[in-house]
């Protein structure tokens, strides 16, 4: 940045010099030349300007002086990574070789030298690759060098973190945070994802039509997209009382050939995202013309959205995978069931609320003495409007009373004070993260708002397995009632007469 600044200061009338800012791009020149392209070329030209200009003798010096300064600085910037780092520096003459032609999952930054969120990012980067050394490949590509890989996967912005899975030539965009534990657990989920599709079978791509001839791919499996006819359309889609998106396509149409992994790869999230309540079909409108003509369809792809008693809509949205899941994920929280808030009664529901959603979200009420009735249908409230508001996460809820669950407060490291509590737990790696802040809707929203981009702090479950689990009988929703005690007759018992002296 200094170094940029400096050689404008240098030269600002002459050329295109580029603009004084923090928001650099590798389409920038400098000198002529492109921003970290030559930057030996461009120094070299720098100082051999400055040693034309016709400027008196201490002028010229400082500038000499500055252009030097702003040279060594262009140099110190460049290469975050070293040998000794367990981050690959890739470059086009061997990004083929190590990702594209492995099987390894590949998690790829693409950085500039002179962007300082990446210098910010580099120590958590290393820090990244050395956690995941021999699970996953950790890459590097200095963008500014090797602007070709760059361009090649549409990087606009330093640092994107791509993620290269299954289909190598559609990676994925990491959008989780960028603390290392952060990266990890991201870089852990996409290789429980990529391992889950090999053990069903899948490849990677999808020919779910005749659009593509078989081949393609993008991380999608064909079982995933519906192929919907004349015969079973009413039956599937009309019928079912679920949401469908439904794309109407023609094999020779070439938006329809592009569409089609992206397609494809949507439909395999939005299944698992939305157990199975959202579907994506696809009419081949040039053999189901009934279908076709029915629906008015005059272009392709073209793509409806067919709701439970209403008429179909056409869709709105892009048409990358990411934008057709955040549509269908939409669809899926408007036309969703009520959310359940359970009572934790017995291992099976722990067990099944935890193991069916990302999170389970637990509460820890005070006891029904300490609050009556009033009290713990307030906390409740709270809760299922925070259930609500993070419909779109599909996770679990649930609650139990202080006392009720004594293994489960210990292994959340609750232990018996401090009442409400709350904890969020990742049974699939057996993490969990409690709630610091105040048991409101302001505290709980800064909690979940914080575990769904990465951050926030999180522990192991005691035990490293879900604990015990008492049966308990459930809430009757009343005020509590003190126990009763029993009556105690007296008469029967010899009193020593002399029972009221003073005397010992």
């Amino acid at each position: 940045m200094l170094a940029l600044q400096a050689s404008s200061f240098l030269f600002p009338p002459v050329g295109k010099n580029y603009t004084a800012s923090s928001d650099w791009t590798w389409s920038g020149t400098a000198g002529g030349e492109p921003i970290g392209v030559g930057h030996g070329r461009f120094c070299r030209s720098l100082f051999q300007r400055c040693s034309r200009q016709q400027i008196g003798g201490a002028q010229r010096t400082m500038r000499l002086l500055l252009a030097l300064l702003g040279c060594s600085l262009v140099f110190m910037v460049q290469g975050f990574y070293s040998a000794s780092d367990d981050v690959v520096e890739l470059n086009p003459s061997n990004f083929n070789r190590e990702v594209l032609q492995s099987d390894s999952l590949w998690l790829i930054e693409f950085y500039a030298p002179w962007c300082g969120h990446c210098q910010s990012l580099a120590a958590d980067w290393k820090k990244t690759a050395t956690a995941l050394k021999g699970i996953v490949k950790v890459g590097a590509v200095d963008a500014d060098q090797h602007n070709s890989l760059s361009g090649q996967y549409s990087v606009r912005g330093f640092p994107t973190i791509k993620i290269f899975g299954a289909n190598k030539n559609k990676p994925d965009d990491y959008q989780g945070g960028r603390s290392s534990q952060a990266i990890v657990d991201g870089a852990l989920n996409a290789l429980h994802t990529l391992v889950k599709d090999r053990m069903s079978g899948r490849s990677g791509g999808s020919d779910y039509s005749r659009q593509s001839g078989g081949g393609g791919g993008g991380g999608g499996s064909k079982e995933d997209v519906v192929e919907l006819t004349d015969d079973n359309f009413d039956r599937l889609v009309l019928n079912s009382g679920e949401v469908w998106l439904v794309e109407f396509f023609a094999p020779w149409c070439g938006h329809c050939k592009s569409l089609e992994p992206e397609w494809a790869a949507a439909a395999s999230a939005v299944k698992e995202q939305t157990k199975d309540k959202v579907h994506l079909g696809a009419v081949d409108a040039t053999v189901h013309q009934g279908l076709a003509s029915r629906y008015g369809i005059r272009g392709f792809p073209t793509i409806k959205i067919f709701k439970k008693g209403e008429e179909p809509e056409d869709y709105q949205g892009g048409r990358t995978r990411g934008d057709i899941i955040a549509v269908a994920l939409d669809l899926f929280s408007d036309n969703a069931a009520p959310l359940e808030l359970l009572e934790i009664l017995n291992a099976d529901v722990l067990k099944k609320t935890c193991d069916d959603y990302q999170l389970c979200v637990i509460a820890v009420l005070p006891h029904i003495l300490d609050t009556g009735a009033a009290g713990r249908n307030g906390y409740l409230e709270v809760m299922m409007k925070m259930a609500e508001k993070y419909k779109k996460k599909m996770w679990g809820w649930l609650w139990t009373e202080a006392g009720a669950q004594m293994e489960l407060e210990a292994s959340l490291g609750i232990g018996g004070f401090g009442y409400p509590a709350m904890a969020a737990i990742n049974a699939r790696k057996m993490k969990f993260a409690l709630l610091k802040g105040s048991f409101s809707e302001t505290g709980i929203h800064e909690f979940l708002r914080d575990l769904s981009v990465g951050r926030g702090s999180t522990a192991t479950v005691g035990g490293g397995a879900l604990p015990n689990i008492n049966s308990v009988q459930a809430w009757d929703g009343k005020d509590g009632e003190l126990p009763v005690e029993d009556d105690y007759d007296l008469s029967d018992v010899d009193l020593d007469d002399d029972f009221g002296k003073d005397e010992l």
